[in-house]
């Protein structure tokens, strides 16, 4: 061994200074025997820091049940399906509902698939081991995705409700699908820049990729099935009888001494019938005379053959496209209040490259504050590994105590996460709830999450406003909750990024 050699390697000497060192602390012993007989999460819970959580917000969506993305990666998919189902639900008085996410998990890998093999076209002249194509080729049809890859889809494939293109084993568990599919996909890369080298033309080429496209249509229809062109929707609104009913008390309950006339949300103007002792309102006596059969006579929304674009557009009472990717990234290379756009980042090729503005915390705070404070949802990523109590359902580095189980801090901030790769945005979920403390400002937020109901409590998280800032990376804004120097970024020539650079893990 030279000296350089031994210079680098672990020294006996001080292997035994570790050990000597390591059983002289009691609460190093304590700490292994937790974290090896339960594992490092349940011995670094802390109690406190849980019981600092509650579960209660000031202010809090009603959603829908909880989905389940199972063993895949469209966590993003998911997210955005949430937001724009919540819409959906309150518009036309649903109970529940979910989009299919199949459908449009078929026609992402379709045009995943034709966008790799665009920008193979893109990049013959580059040698297979450069830094640009390994990232083209690294990954060419994978899950991952962003909230601008699912606003390219619906705007060009429509949506369509759970019913009428259900799950299947391949897109719960897509491992199998995915991996055969990039297999043929790089295979079809290498024909075509081997024919380009042969001196075949830029249409030669691209008449071959057509055909290629054929091979990946017939492979996500075999591990898929075939999309529906047109499909039946049925739906009913729902009862608001019990609504009816509260209100009504409630009428009866606040009526002064004089008798005066209250107003009920019975969709009607309802008079309580007297005083403080009175027994009912007309909503109430009115619904009382009519005979009780069983059958359901809720109101119908009833279609017939309608397209998923024409669903889209009469059933979603918001524009996929009036919403903004805002990032809050600390880095030295990042400028705050600036736009920028990722290249080789698009899924639907001519839908164009991920786009976001990144702006400082508290202007990235305010605009989730606003928008959940006005009843809407907002998409968000992070990373969701760190610090985080998956089945119990907590996001706080006051719960995940590993600093005291391992007896070292963990000292690194926003920017070094990203700098360093340590924790860039790799989950999209759905914030639908925020507690406000006395002085105003957010202390914790509900997050609901795509893993099932059988993950956190009833499928929905807790995040301190701590983990927030640091983990938090980005949110989908709606443009009207935007202040106005934001909104005039819009209007502004992009920063390209190449695709290797931070902020840009497609969330699984």
């Amino acid at each position: 061994m030279t000296a350089n050699a031994s210079a680098r390697a672990i020294k006996p000497e001080l292997l035994r200074t570790y050990t000597e060192d390591f059983n002289k602390d009691r609460a190093n012993l304590i700490a292994a025997d937790a974290a090896v007989s339960a594992g490092v999460l349940k011995a670094a819970t802390d109690y406190r820091g849980v019981r600092a959580l509650p579960r209660d917000f000031s202010i809090e969506l009603k959603q829908g049940s909880i989905t389940n993305q199972e063993r895949s990666g469209r966590c993003w998919m998911f997210a955005s399906l949430n937001t724009l189902r919540y819409e959906l639900m309150h518009r036309w008085n649903l109970e529940d509902f979910e989009f299919s996410e199949t459908y449009l998990f078929f026609w992402d890998a379709m045009e995943k698939s034709n966008t790799y093999l665009e920008n193979v076209l893109r990049t013959l002249d580059e040698a297979t081991d450069s830094r640009l194509f390994e990232a083209i080729n690294e990954s060419p049809a994978d899950d991952g995705g962003w909230w601008q890859m699912f606003a390219a889809l619906v705007n060009k494939y429509g949506l369509v409700p759970k019913s009428a293109y259900p799950e299947s084993e391949n897109s719960r568990n897509s491992d199998d699908f995915k991996q055969y599919l990039n297999s043929k996909l790089r295979e079809f890369a290498a024909e075509l820049r081997r024919r380009s080298a042969a001196g075949a033309s830029e249409d030669e080429l691209r008449a071959l990729k057509d055909e290629y496209m054929g091979t990946v249509y017939r492979i996500c229809a075999v591990a898929l099935g075939e999309p529906p062109e047109k499909f039946d929707f049925f739906a009913r609104p729902k009862d608001d009888d019990e609504d009816k009913k509260g209100e009504a008390r409630k009428c009866k309950a606040e009526a002064d001494a004089d008798g005066k006339a209250e107003s009920c949300k019975c969709g009607e103007s309802c008079k309580c019938e007297g005083k403080s002792d009175a027994k009912a309102c007309k909503c109430d006596k009115d619904k009382s005379d009519k005979p009780k059969t069983g059958k359901d006579e809720r109101p119908q929304i009833r279609e017939i053959g309608i397209t998923p674009l024409e669903f889209y557009k009469k059933y979603v009472p918001v524009d996929v496209n009036d919403f903004v990717t805002l990032a809050n990234a600390p880095l030295k290379n990042r400028l705050f209040n600036q736009r920028y756009r990722i290249r080789f980042s698009a899924n639907v090729a001519e839908a164009g490259d991920m786009e976001f503005v990144n702006v400082p915390l508290d202007v990235f705070k305010k605009a989730a504050l606003d928008q959940l404070t006005a009843g809407h949802p907002i998409w968000f990523a992070c990373d969701c590994t760190q610090f985080a109590l998956r089945k119990d359902g907590f996001f706080d580095q006051s719960v995940v105590r590993v600093d005291q189980l391992f007896g070292t801090e963990f000292t690194g901030d926003k920017a070094h996460g990203l700098e360093y790769g340590d924790s860039p945005s790799n989950h999209a979920m759905t914030f639908t709830g925020v507690n406000l403390g006395e002085d105003g400002k957010p202390n914790r937020w509900k997050v609901e999450n795509s893993w099932g109901k059988d993950a956190g409590k009833d499928g929905y998280y807790v995040m301190s406003d701590a983990w927030f800032d640091r983990y938090v990376t980005e949110l989908i804004i709606r443009k009207e909750y935007l202040d106005d120097a934001t909104r005039a970024l819009l209007t502004t020539e992009p920063v390209e990024l190449d695709p290797w650079q931070p902020l840009t893990r497609r969330c699984r």
